[in-house]
């Protein structure tokens, strides 16, 4: 049987010119976020199977890799169950490995601890336009802040980061998990339902308002409800005053210093950003993961249409490793589709240095191409990039070839003018 020479569905082979802006990219990430006090840490790229099925990805333990027990642990002939047969998985995400990595090392990292964590993940999904089923995700976490400073540095960091990577115009929405329950509260709908509520909210923006009506219905919540719920949406605006109609609105459901510290966030963020963006309240906004308990965010961009990285609050995922809750807020930036776009746009590397290519005649002498090995090395000594090649017969062909690798100078060296 042939071997197969196209990657695995979903997973891909990435060409120098794509892995030149990566790094680069993964160069600026580094750089941007470790001004900001965040450290770089690593976890395994294999998580214990209880750990990514404790019901706090949401969607996303529907899409594990799971693993199959090795050796004489795999018992395949009196397996009755998953369970016997599975006992660890590829991370889905990078959230739920950094909360069991803090829980374990906690006390050799400073309170509050900031994480920066880049690696790869996987989700057995449809593969589409920036989706794939292997994906390099990029995190920042802020772990034992209580306070809204987190998510301000968060919002900051991240923001920073885009704009030096020439982005503009995009939107962070933002939204807080107490707002959204205390909306649904206060329309009447039961406590036990408010999931199958947000599921069929996170659709508003492919199906409007009428669609959620309708499919609200078809749930078999009262008109009452769902009237009163749409009639908050119809009459809250995405700013601050949309913040404040909800806190005077939801008073009776909701404590005054949510919506107070979700507009201190984006009136800070606002005032002090450095990159060309703005930050919107949406109360719509859902995020699919079932970990979050406080304010949510996400980036917007006209250019993808769609989410280009989001995160939020999760107070209490850090506790079902320890027993104790502890403070934590992250954000994602979508790295994948971060890099797609910049390659879409002909996104050129910035400050690279000179790019020359050594053409040298075929069957050189030895004592010749010592010569040729000695100018390279003093070049390279003085930061210019110098790639060696033997010269081909279309030597035009060749030429072209290392241009559109970035090659701007051509030396060709022939052995009787040497």
């Amino acid at each position: 049987m042939a071997l197969k020479k196209k990657p695995v569905t979903g997973m891909k082979d990435i060409l120098p010119k794509e892995m030149e802006i990566r790094n680069y990219v993964m160069n600026m990430i580094r750089e941007t976020y470790g001004k900001f006090g965040f450290s770089s840490i690593e976890t395994p790229c294999v998580e214990h199977i209880e750990n990514l099925s404790s019901k706090q990805g949401g969607e996303n333990e529907k899409l594990i890799f799971k693993i199959l027990k090795r050796g004489e642990k795999l018992k395949l002939d009196t397996a009755e169950t998953e369970a016997d047969l599975v006992d660890s998985g590829l991370r889905y995400d990078l959230t739920v490995p950094l909360s069991r990595y803090y829980s374990n090392n906690a006390n050799e990292l400073p309170a509050p601890f900031k994480a920066l964590q880049m690696g790869n993940v996987w989700r057995a999904d449809r593969p589409q336009r920036g989706r794939f089923r292997q994906f390099m995700q990029c995190d920042i976490d802020i772990l034992g802040e209580p306070t809204y400073l987190a998510e301000i540095e968060l919002v900051l960091a991240t923001t920073t980061l885009l704009g030096k990577l020439d982005f503009h115009n995009f939107t962070i929405r933002i939204n807080d998990r107490k707002i959204l329950k205390a909306m649904a509260q206060y329309s009447g709908f039961p406590e036990e339902s408010f999931d199958t509520v947000f599921i069929i909210l996170d659709k508003m923006d492919k199906i409007g308002l009428d669609g959620v009506a309708a499919e609200l219905e078809k749930e078999g919540f009262s008109k009452e409800s769902i009237d009163t719920y749409l009639g908050m949406f119809r009459e809250v605006t995405g700013d601050i005053e949309g913040v404040r109609y909800l806190k005077d609105k939801l008073k009776d459901v909701l404590e005054p210093k949510v919506a107070e510290d979700l507009e201190t966030i984006i009136l800070s963020v606002d005032a002090v950003k450095t990159a060309d963006f703005k930050i919107a309240f949406d109360p719509t906004l859902v995020r699919g993961m079932s970990y979050y308990t406080g304010p949510i965010f996400e980036i917007a961009m006209d250019e993808f249409g769609g989410s280009v990285g989001g995160g939020g609050r999760y107070d209490e995922m850090i506790g079902k490793f320890t027993g104790q809750n502890t403070s934590a807020c992250g954000f994602s930036i979508g790295f994948e589709r971060i890099v797609m776009l910049l390659l879409e746009r002909g996104y050129e590397v910035p400050g690279t240095s000179v790019r020359k290519a050594y053409l040298i005649e075929k069957n050189m002498p030895a004592d010749k191409l010592l010569k040729i090995l000695k100018q390279a090395e003093e070049e390279r000594s003085r930061g210019i990039q110098v790639n060696l090649s033997i010269m081909k017969k279309n030597k035009k062909f060749q030429k072209e070839q290392m241009s559109a690798e970035g090659y701007t100078e051509f030396v060709e060296f022939f052995r009787d003018k040497l």
